[in-house]
């Protein structure tokens, strides 16, 4: 990439979507997984370019989104301690628990702090050695590899007083799960180009030949994500399956080599329940037995914690591509960034969020004729 305006260049825009136009003949249904795309789109419009028929829904690609709600409370149970430093990442500290959430127990005198990387942790750890630093490793794969690393850190500098609270996810096994539901209606996905940058897109060959579906890999501008519709429909109205790789710039086919190494020690896989989803086999990480000693859940005894979700928010069905945040009842009401009901919301990458912040979405137009209030690109 040699200029950032070269990704969002309007009269290319046009010709993809003149290209797009030409290759349509029938509905399709695709499912961005990022929620990085979803803000694209929605920002930017793409979803207002694309000829009708074809829908864009949103998948459960915010980590934000999809952990769990007894994970949240958790990280609430073990930042309450008065022995603990518990630091995040910023979107995690607004997330609602079952009663409240992360800035609920800083202003009530709790040491949480907000870091821009896992290894920030290990100089707070350094520099108080009488207490337990705590980091809420929140991420798919994306974020795995430095996460990892802060612990392989910890481990070989022999740091007693630091842990990690996991809850990293997995793309496949929820891609998996979704198309393996009786109610599924997406016919092609646009996989997420950061998450294939370091695990490469091997691993979705399978599961496109599986179920007969394409699969584009894309980055996250504008021309981007229509590029990667057009390969989509394209695939789609020849009948053909597979992994095409849009996003060639950044990601190869195998991968990271060193990442892969690192995350591969650092952690196994294991089931994880996704927040409004349910439990999906084989769908996370976990520390493996050699680094167990850093699991926080472990060292502060709360891996029994069990919480029923909101009956309200509907964020599961938007994650699962069923709905659109403007389906919901309290969409822009009662739930609100400033007063979220759910991680949809709340988080910087969820689809809720991004309906209600570009606006277009606040005061949905009529279903019947889908219109909404303008193009940006």
């Amino acid at each position: 990439m040699k200029y950032l305006d070269e990704y969002r260049d309007p009269a290319a825009a046009n010709k993809l979507r003149q290209a797009l136009k030409t290759a349509t003949t029938r509905p399709w249904t695709i499912m961005e997984v990022c929620g990085g795309q979803t803000h694209t789109i929605v920002k930017y419009g793409i979803d207002e370019l694309l000829p009708p028929g074809i829908e864009l829904v949103h998948g459960p690609g915010c980590p934000v989104c999809v952990t769990p709600l007894e994970l949240i409370d958790k990280a609430i149970a073990i930042a309450s301690q008065p022995e603990v430093i518990f630091c995040s990442f910023g979107d995690m500290l607004r997330v609602p628990g079952s009663r409240r959430d992360l800035f609920g127990v800083k202003a009530a005198g709790g040491d949480i702090r907000i870091v821009y990387s896992p290894l920030d942790c290990l100089r707070i750890a350094e520099q108080n050695p009488a207490r337990t630093v705590v980091f809420f490793a929140v991420g798919f794969e994306t974020t795995a590899p430095a996460n990892a690393m802060a612990v392989w850190q910890a481990k070989r500098r022999g740091f007693k007083n630091f842990a990690v609270l996991v809850s990293h996810v997995l793309v496949p096994p929820a891609m998996t799960a979704i198309l393996a539901s009786p109610t599924n209606r997406v016919q092609g996905f646009l996989g997420a180009g950061h998450v294939c940058s370091v695990m490469g897109y091997e691993e979705y060959e399978p599961l496109a030949d599986r179920f007969g579906i394409p699969i584009v890999i894309t980055g996250f501008e504008p021309l981007d994500l229509l590029e990667g519709v057009y390969r989509c429909v394209r695939m789609l109205e020849e009948g053909r399956r597979g992994v095409e790789n849009q996003y060639a710039r950044a990601v190869q086919r195998q991968g990271n080599a060193a990442a892969l190494r690192l995350i591969r020690d650092v952690f196994e896989v294991t089931d994880r329940k996704w927040r409004g989803i349910g439990t999906i086999p084989q769908s996370g990480f976990r520390l493996s037995s050699a680094y167990a000693e850093f699991d926080a859940e472990r060292r502060f005894a709360v891996e029994g914690v069990q919480v029923a979700e909101s009956s309200v928010c509907i964020s599961g069905q938007i994650l699962q591509g069923l709905k659109k945040p403007h389906d919901c009842p309290v969409f822009g009401k009662s739930c609100t960034p400033e007063n979220p009901l759910g991680a949809t919301m709340v988080s910087s990458e969820g689809a809720c969020a991004a309906y209600y912040n570009y606006g277009r979405f606040r005061h949905p137009a009529p279903a019947a004729t889908g219109k909404l209030e303008k193009v940006n690109v």
